[in-house]
């Protein structure tokens, strides 16, 4: 799956699912505050991820993730 596709995936169910803005989606966005995920939001994003790209997602993924760009590279790993 290249780059491009991971991307339009997760902005597709970020906009279909989580209620995001198309325009707030942008690479640099923070998942928190840019995008408005909250803790529980980040639950239903893992289950979006698992049926969404086949990946199993834990809370040690996403210690380093936010920025948009991080959880687009941290799926691209995953796959990879």
């Amino acid at each position: 799956m290249t780059k491009e596709v991971i991307i339009e995936k997760i902005d597709e169910f970020l906009i279909d699912e989580f209620e995001v803005e198309a325009e707030e989606l942008v690479p640099g966005a923070s998942l928190k505050d840019s995008v408005g995920l909250d803790s529980l939001d980040f639950v239903d994003l893992v289950v979006a991820v698992e049926s969404n790209f086949g990946v199993k997602l834990v809370g040690d993924d996403f210690a380093n993730i936010v920025t948009l760009q991080d959880f687009y590279d941290l799926i691209e790993r995953k796959l990879g």
